[in-house]
């Protein structure tokens, strides 16, 4: 009898993971189930038992924490990276460690095939099979949510309750949430159900991270000093987290204080890779502060041409890159190399504020770096800069424009 082939499946214990477990062993796969944890909330022994109880040969768990911080997280805060000027990537920046993680988990347990529950019309699917294929190029995908076979069968979750109850998965509840919720350590995001209408305000319970902003906020502020290297945090000390400088527990303290203040919350309509507008609201909270003190930073520390170039080229880029699921790619390493480079100067502290959903920059220092020198700013002094100069300055700067003026004047377009 031939051998089974066998699958690594990307397991959440929940339905539709379950439905696909079930599945793929009824098409006669030897199914190796793998988890990820990468700071969610998660029952990982109770979805570890269900998915052997269903019929996987075995189980993986995988702590990604830590390298999702050093190699994600923290890159991100150095390139001041957004997608469409306000998304942090939280979910974008989980992917490419989940992928490898799952790709090592493959390769151990002989598996020709790997498979993921990801939908069809979102970015996830995008993101995991390029990963997949630039870490294993020989790997084969199994999509069953593009497979019509499937799709056809599963038309809504009352099909996978069904499909569930015939053969024996334990389901713990028949109602859904009115949207979907993926987490990690650096956010939580929500979308779908309800969400779908753009117009609908979120529900006030739906919001799993942070406190209310208005309504639960602490009445007091709270000051929090982070402290810089290269771009990359390397001190957080606060009244309630004392000091922290182990990369996780540092991105650790950074959640607890902005989840407490109510900060990091944003609702948008972005721009899907695979050309879909949709809707979400994500919960970014520890990355939300640690971002803003680090564009803080930069204004005392970098130099204005590297940061111009910096802020057009290379932020956007990584932050599209990293959003469409090329983090394992020629490009993104170019990118990262520059925003390396572009660091070097980057240190220094950066005091902030927290209160009720505010991030507020309360002043900013630096001990090596000497850009800014407080004498030739100052208006009371003359320092080393003499003010005569720039009249010569402003008449340089000036030529095109006169030009541009008696152009306008010629053709009776007067700018008055």
């Amino acid at each position: 009898m031939p051998e089974k082939q066998r699958v690594c499946l990307a397991y959440s214990g929940g339905l539709d993971t379950s439905c696909i477990l079930a599945w793929l062993i009824e098409k006669g796969y030897d199914v190796i189930c793998f988890m990820a944890n990468i700071g969610q909330e998660e029952d990982f022994d109770a979805a570890k038992e269900k998915a052997l109880k269903i019929g996987a040969k075995q189980c993986y768990i995988e702590n990604v924490i830590d390298e999702f911080v050093r190699e994600l997280c923290f890159p991100a805060i150095q390139c001041n990276a957004s997608y469409e000027n306000v998304y942090l990537l939280g979910t974008s920046l989980a992917r490419p460690v989940i992928a490898r993680a799952q790709v090592k988990v493959a390769q151990k347990e002989g598996c020709q095939f790997i498979s993921h529950g990801c939908t069809g019309k979102g970015n996830d699917q995008v993101r995991f099979e390029l990963a997949f294929y630039a870490l294993q190029p020989s790997i084969q995908v199994i999509a069953p949510w593009r497979i019509p076979e499937f799709y056809e069968t599963f038309k809504g979750r009352n099909d996978l309750l069904d499909y569930a109850a015939k053969t024996g998965i334990p389901v713990t509840s028949t109602k859904s949430k009115p949207w979907s919720m993926d987490e990690n350590l650096a956010h939580c995001s929500y979308e779908a159900g309800i969400l779908e209408d753009p117009n609908t305000s979120p529900p006030s319970d739906m919001w799993k991270l942070t406190a209310d902003p208005i309504l639960s906020a602490p009445n007091e502020a709270e000051d929090v000093t982070i402290d810089f290297e290269k771009g990359l945090p390397v001190k957080i000390s606060s009244p309630s987290q004392g000091t922290k400088t182990d990369p996780t527990e540092l991105f650790l303290a950074a959640n607890a204080l902005a989840r407490k203040h109510g900060v990091g919350r944003i609702d948008i309509v972005e721009n899907r890779f695979i050309g879909l507008k949709s809707r979400g609201c994500y919960e970014t909270p520890g990355l939300t502060i640690l971002r803003a003190a680090h564009i803080d930073i930069e204004g005392l520390t970098l130099d204005r041409e590297i940061r111009a170039l910096r802020d057009q080229f290379v932020t956007i880029g990584w932050s599209r890159v990293l959003y469409n699921g090329l983090y394992f790619s020629p490009e993104r390493e170019f990118l990262e190399a520059s925003v390396i480079e572009s660091q070097k100067s980057v240190n220094g502290q950066v005091r902030i504020r927290l209160y009720k959903g505010n991030c507020i920059v309360m002043g900013r220092s630096s001990q090596t770096e000497k850009l800014y020198d407080e004498s030739e700013s100052s208006m009371d002094e003359i320092g080393s800069f003499e003010p005569v100069e720039t009249g010569g300055f402003i008449k340089v700067q000036a030529i095109r424009l006169k030009k541009y003026g008696q152009m306008k004047a010629e053709k009776g377009e007067n700018l008055l």
